[in-house]
């Protein structure tokens, strides 16, 4: 890191330090690129996603114009993800192929710089702070990143920024192997020259999805309208610019996270540090940590800017597509499901993006209060869970695969929609019943009895009141057996099955109160 006082410069007009015979052609940036970003398999249904954690993974595919000359040559590819994975990258469109591949490691920085030209000739530029008058003077650097930074001059040795002049140090040339992006370098020997397009495929680690949806409920309690949106994440220090964007729902088997196999470059922190003014006795002052990363340059922000709306944090960016009235387009994928965006955007770095996924309204659905009659103490009541429910199949208005994620509902009743309840969704099939719990109601309480006299034959009594405090009447059901393998009877009330359990189905009054009594008992008594 640079910090604030201490600036370096790289003289532009001379030529680089280590001459190579093999011709270097380099590739500066994709004309085009493809992303496909698959989930992280190991984050569970509808969980959120840490921008600063990501373990999701993209197949990256980009597109290149290079001209090679005839024979061997080094072609450079700049500005790849840092969370390629080296291994999985494929080059196709060189007339000569490819002989030998390399993940270029080292990026160009204050501190590479400096152990680069450890030992050769620099430029001091200091600049009187009374006069302004600007001195400059030969040196050679004599200690590496790590500490001061020392210098040998004409006057003897001495530790950079600890005259309390401003000070710049000027670089003859650039060490080898440096590069201002992460590089994938490939030696080729061609048959002639050419100019000829190149697709460059990787993986790359850093990235992942997450569906978000936002339910309005209707003001008869009987229907909503249901919006998803696609929120694309990308935790790599490169933006992808103008992109294809497409994302895979569904679990698919990996080995081991895609980070571990990731080969990210290096960048080399400089620490400038001065013997405190005063005497040995005094000790060192505490050194203050190394600034943040700059955010990504406003130029890889406009593009995108100037398309969508943007909201902002002090911390994250994410961007929301929501002028254009369009959809993911929903492909197969074997026995995966591919969500396409219809059009081109741009994934900035270390940001977020939002798109619209669906969008349907005037969809039948349900409340359904929902609880468990078994594993609490007898006489103590305990609130109810809120339960959403809606089928979905194309005859009620849906009819699409949801992918997982969270939820948000809001009281359709009220023309500022008030947030009632948030929950998390997994993965639905087209004709499934899609059920999400989004909260629970102190209003809606449930209490249980024991019977002080078990029937013969293992048979335990119980009896259940449901109370409801609502203006308006509840649907409530109870399952009255913690496990499938229980026998019921003489239960007072109306009873379905629903997952191989018992369940007392029951509709209750508005401020009134249900009861039912039942016996129980397990069939492996």
């Amino acid at each position: 890191m640079l910090g604030a006082l201490v600036a370096f410069v790289l003289s532009p007009c001379l030529p680089p330090a280590h001459a190579q015979t093999r011709p270097e052609i380099i590739s500066p940036k994709p004309e085009s690129v493809a992303v496909t970003i698959y989930r992280d398999p190991q984050r569970g249904q509808g969980g959120g996603m840490n921008l600063g954690f990501l373990n999701g993974f993209a197949v990256v595919t980009e597109k290149r114009r290079v001209s090679v000359p005839a024979g061997p040559a080094t072609i450079r590819f700049a500005g790849v993800a840092e969370g390629m994975v080296a291994v999985s990258a494929v080059v196709r469109g060189l007339p000569g192929g490819i002989v030998e591949q390399n993940r270029d490691k080292k990026l160009l920085s204050p501190g590479a710089l400096v152990d680069g030209t450890l030992g050769n000739r620099v430029t001091l530029k200091r600049t009187d702070p009374a006069t302004g008058k600007v001195t400059e003077q030969q040196a050679v650097i004599r200690s590496g990143s790590q500490g001061a930074l020392v210098v040998q001059t004409e006057g003897g040795i001495e530790a950079l920024q600890c005259s309390g002049l401003p000070e710049k140090v000027i670089y003859q040339d650039l060490p080898g192997g440096l590069f201002a992006t992460p590089v994938l370098s490939v030696d080729t020997v061609s048959p002639g020259a050419a100019t000829v397009e190149v697709t460059l495929t990787y993986l790359a680690a850093g990235f992942d999805w997450n569906a978000d949806y936002v339910v309005k409920l209707g003001a008869d309690g009987k229907s909503l309208d249901l919006f998803s949106w696609l929120t694309l994440a990308n935790g790599n220090a490169e933006s992808f610019a103008d992109a294809e964007l497409l994302v895979i729902a569904g679990t698919l088997n990996t080995r081991q996270p895609m980070r571990n196999l990731a080969d990210r470059p290096q960048a080399t922190s400089l620490y400038i540090q001065c013997w405190p003014r005063g005497s040995t006795a005094d000790g060192i002052d505490d050194i203050p940590p190394p600034p943040p990363p700059p955010p990504p340059p406003p130029a890889a922000m406009a593009p995108q800017r100037a398309r969508t709306g943007a909201v902002r944090g002090e911390a994250d960016a994410i961007m929301v597509t929501a002028s254009r009235n369009v959809e993911a387009e929903l492909e197969e994928l074997g026995d995966l499901k591919l969500y396409r965006v219809p059009f081109r955007s741009t994934v900035a770095a270390k940001g977020q993006k939002q798109v619209k996924l669906l969008s349907k309204a005037n969809v039948p659905a349900k409340l359904v209060y929902r609880g468990n009659a078994m594993g609490y103490g007898e006489g103590e009541p305990r609130p109810l869970q809120i339960e959403l429910r809606m089928d979905n199949k194309t005859a009620s208005g849906l009819g699409l695969p949801l992918p997982s994620g969270r939820v948000a509902v809001f009281d359709g009743s009220h023309d500022n929609g008030l947030l009632i309840g948030q929950g998390r969704i997994r993965d639905y099939a087209v004709g499934q019943e899609v059920k999400f719990t989004i909260g629970q109601s102190d209003a809606v309480q449930l209490a249980s009895t024991r019977k002080l006299v078990a029937a013969k034959g293992g048979w335990d009594g119980y009896a259940l009141e449901l109370t409801n405090a609502n203006a308006d009447p509840i649907t409530a059901e109870i399952d009255l057996a913690q496990v499938a393998d229980t026998e019921i009877r003489n239960a007072t009330g109306k009873l379905i099955r629903k997952d191989g359990k018992h369940v007392w189905q029951v509709t209750v009054p508005a401020n009134d109160v249900a009861t039912i009594s039942y016996q129980s008992r397990s069939r492996y008594r």
